[in-house]
Order: structure tokens, then sequence, then C-alpha cells
């Protein structure tokens, strides 16, 4: 008896030395920033609303593949090119109880366009609905829109009952959010339902029983973390007080490999980074004294691309976790035009452009950046920097946490001269591109042209992208998107970096999907 009980503690006790074991049921899951808010209208930011992919749904979604699938939505069907009807899930209920019906349909539908949304962009301008029944609706596009549906993914639905009893009609922006109730609280149909909500400390879920899907996960318990020190989110992987942490940092990625109980999952996002610049401010914005803008030239803006050596910086900064761009598209999204090939890096050129522009002596301007946001990127920022200053251009970098930044270049007025950025097209297509970044931006930045944060603005672009958005012809489709891409290229309207890898730490045992949109489906997660 001696015997069975001294076997009985020493395995009580490694048990008790292997943190998280006894707890193999809890994810503990640190990311490099904190969701911008609970309010799935609030922010358009891409790691915000994968979050809540897992509380909230949309009437579509998409699988590991990105291939677009049924959600709240059962099926649908186009009746005309300006007419499609949506049959509704039965027997679905959100979070509090109440069941899901054409009503929320509607109600959110009016919602994502109301003043303080952040992704009225989901609908095109004009679309009506109408409820059939109550589990049927149609929406009318004021003309043909074959895309219409392809960022639904993210319009994610919400209870109409429990909106209007909290006092949540009206979606608002992160930084005018305080204390508004749909920020700090939550209420979907999706597989996770939100325990606790502590902005900047921490955020914790637990399993929706009544899921209308088939989880295939064995968690009891979600518990969300967000940590900006990548070095700190290491530690805590490798001490064993976490279980999943993103991004891991570039220079960490042999280190986890190496240890025992942890490695790194990493693989192609299809995320660009790159480079924007004013071209439409007279003077370089927030900088003291006022200088001139230089980016309103396109020597300069050549210049800038130019002076970028990409493959130095995949391998200096990346540490092979990039792959250079060419364009403002991922090529697994979108095949490039055989006439847009990247430069090759050309410092020499790049001096001559900006003597010809009148800066032969060199110039001075900002540069803002994020630190905590995308894969390496205060590092990223330093090397531009550094490369830049090898031609002439000066950079004084304004490098701020995510908040902040994302604050400061989306502001109304866009308070931002230059400035390093990521975009991953949610309807992964190109239209998404094109309607977002190089359509001339409209009066109060809510329709096209929303993130077109430098004001680049070619009429003949425009017209061509105004088109596509209605083309129902497959070929002349494709040849006005070759021709937009062209157009941009030629004008030196961004700078495009690389698409970023995902590198995502893992303790051993825990097993999950990757997606290319960097979309933890926690539904799916499961611990061994």
């Amino acid at each position: 008896m001696r015997c069975v009980l001294a076997v009985l503690c020493f395995c009580l006790l490694a048990l008790v030395a292997r943190p998280g074991l006894l707890h193999a049921e809890t994810l503990r899951w640190m990311q490099q920033s904190d969701v911008q808010t609970l309010d799935p209208y609030g922010s358009n930011e891409t790691a915000t609303l994968n979050f809540l992919g897992n509380i909230y749904e949309g009437l579509i979604r998409r699988d590991q593949d990105l291939v677009i699938r049924p959600a709240l939505a059962e099926r649908w069907e186009q009746l005309s090119p300006t007419r499609w009807r949506f049959h509704l899930r039965r027997d679905v209920r959100f979070h509090n109880g109440n069941a899901f019906t054409a009503d929320d349909v509607v109600f959110s539908l009016a919602r994502v366009r109301s003043e303080g949304s952040d992704v009225a962009g989901r609908i095109p301008t004009g679309t009506e609905i109408e409820k059939i029944d109550d589990f049927t609706v149609e929406f009318t596009t004021p003309k043909a829109n074959p895309r219409l549906i392809a960022e639904w993914a993210s319009w994610l639905i919400l209870d109409r009952e429990w909106a209007e009893e909290n006092g949540a009609e009206q979606p608002t922006l992160p930084a005018e959010s305080g204390r508004a109730f749909a920020a700090l609280n939550a209420n979907g149909t999706g597989p996770f339902r939100v325990v606790e909500r502590l902005p900047g400390e921490r955020t914790r879920l637990a399993p929706f029983a009544g899921w209308w899907g088939e989880p295939t996960h064995n968690l009891t318990e979600v518990i969300f973390l967000p940590e900006p020190d990548g070095q700190a989110r290491v530690k805590a992987l490798l001490e064993g007080e976490v279980d999943l942490i993103q991004p891991v940092p570039v220079v960490a990625v042999p280190l986890v490999n190496d240890s025992d109980g942890a490695s790194v999952m990493t693989g192609p996002e299809l995320r660009t980074i790159f480079l924007g610049m004013d071209q439409e401010g007279r003077t370089l914005r927030g900088f003291e004294p006022p200088h001139p803008n230089p980016f309103l030239d396109q020597r300069v803006r050549e210049a800038v691309y130019l002076a970028i050596d990409v493959d130095r910086i995949k391998k200096r900064v990346m540490r092979n976790l990039s792959t250079p761009a060419a364009m403002m598209i991922s090529p697994f999204l979108y095949r490039p035009p055989e006439a847009i090939k990247r430069p090759s890096y050309n410092p020499e050129r790049a001096r001559a452009l900006l003597a010809q522009a009148g800066y032969a002596g060199g110039l001075e301007v900002p540069l803002d950046c994020p630190r905590d946001r995308y894969l390496n990127d205060e590092a990223l920022c330093n090397e531009i920097a550094a490369m830049l200053g090898e031609v002439g251009i000066e950079v004084r970098l304004r490098i701020l946490p995510k908040s902040e930044f994302f604050e400061k270049v989306l502001a109304p007025d866009y308070d931002t001269s230059f400035y390093l950025f990521g975009w991953l097209p949610t309807s992964l297509e190109p239209y998404n591109v094109i309607h977002n970044l190089f359509l001339c931006r409209e009066p109060g930045a809510r329709g096209r042209g929303r993130f077109n944060i430098g004001g680049y603005c070619n009429e003949k672009v425009d017209a061509l992208g105004r088109r596509i958005e209605s083309s129902l012809d497959a070929d002349e489709r494709a040849a006005m998107i070759a021709e937009v891409f062209l157009l941009a290229a030629r004008d030196w309207a961004y700078v495009p970096l690389h698409q970023q890898g995902l590198a995502w730490g893992l303790a051993d045992g825990v097993e999950l999907p990757q997606r290319a949109d960097d979309l933890v489906m926690l539904w799916r997660v499961r611990i061994n």
C-alpha cells in the first residue's frame, strides 16, 4: 500500500510541476495587442474582427481554405443581377437565449451603416433589405454587384433586442467608445461567449453550449492576454504560463523551436505591409516648423521605392518570414499583370531622382509606425529609416503603440504624411484593395477610399474602379483590374514591402489549424 501511495504522490507532484497540465482544457492565449473593442462594427482592424469571429457570426463564413460557406444563412440564391434571397438558419440562439430571426439581420444592416461604424463598407451604398418572413430576407442593390457577399464573413450579426435594451443601437469607434455597452459586452451566436472583459488586461471566454455548429475543441475556458513585449510573450510560453502566443518575434523562432515544450507554427499570411505617402497636403502633417510636402512629387515617391532593399529586409529584419511584394495584394489572391514587376533596389537612381526634384542636399520627413501591430514592425521601421538615410532622406521616426497609431493615422484629418500600414483584403480578392486604397477618397471617409490615408487620386483609376464594382463580364472585369494595378504602380502610389509570414508559438499538446488570414478558430483547438 505504501508503494502505491508513493507512486500516486510522485505522479501528482509531476503534474503540479508542469504548469497548465492540470488545466489542460484552459487555453491561455497571448497576443501582442488587445482587441480594440467588442463592438463588431467599431473597428475594421483584422485582429479585432478575427477575435470577434469566435463570438459573433455572419450570414456566411470562410472555412480553413478560406472558401465561402453557409453560417447564419443556410443557403442563398441570386434572383436577378440586383436581388439576392437569403434563407436563415432556424433554431439559432444568441448567448443570452434570444432567438435569431430576420429582425436581427434587418437591424444589423441599419446599424452597420450608421454613424460610428467602421465597417460600413461591407454593405454597398444604396443596398435595401426586405424581411420576407422570420427566416427569409432579400437584399436589393442599386446596380449589379457580383461580389456582394465576399466580405460578409466579417459583417457580424447582432441581437436587436439586446442592443435596444442596453442602449447599443449605434456603434462607436474605439477612441470614442468610453464606457459604451457594446464595446465592453458581447452577445453573439458564435461558439464562444464573453465571461469577463478587462480592456488592456484580459478577456475570458467560455464555450457556448447552445451553439448550432459542431465544435471539435475540448476547451472549457479561453483566457486572452495582451502583451506588446515580444520577449515577455516568449518567456511566458517557455515557462508554461501560456499555451499560444502571436506572433513569435522572428529572432526568437529558433529559441522556441529548440526548447522543450513548445514550437513555432509558421506559414504565409495574405497581409501586405507597405508604406503610404501623403499626396494631397501642401505641407508635412504634424511637422514643425512647417515643411513643404515632398511626396506630392512623383520623383520623390519613386526615390523612396528604389531606396528600399526588400531582400535585405527579408534576411536581416524578417529572418526569411516575409515574401517581397511587387503589388499591394498577395499573389495567392491575385496574379500580377506581366507588366508589373518590382524594380530593383537602386540607391544611385534614388539620389538622382531626389536631385531632379530639388532635394540634392537631402530632405527630412516624419515616419509614423506602430510598435505592436505587425510582425517586427518597430525593427522594420528602423531599417527603413536607415535605408532612406543612405540616399539623403533623413527620417524622424514616430513609433506609437497600436491604439495611438491607429487613432492618429485614421483620424478624420488623417494626421500623417508618411506611414507604415498593412492590408489584408477581407473579401480575399483584388477589388477590395482597389476600393479601399486606390479610389479617390470620398468626403467623410465612409465609402470609397476609406483607407486611402495619403489621398492618392487618379481620375482614370477612379473611373475604372467604379466600373469594376458592377461589371458582370469576367474578362472585362479582369482587364480593368489589371489596368488599375498597373496605373497605380506607375504613379508610385504606394511602396509595397512584403507579405509577412505567420509565426504562432504553441505549447506541446496544443493542436489548431493555421489560416492564412491569421484567424484562430477556437472551435477547432484541442489540448492533449
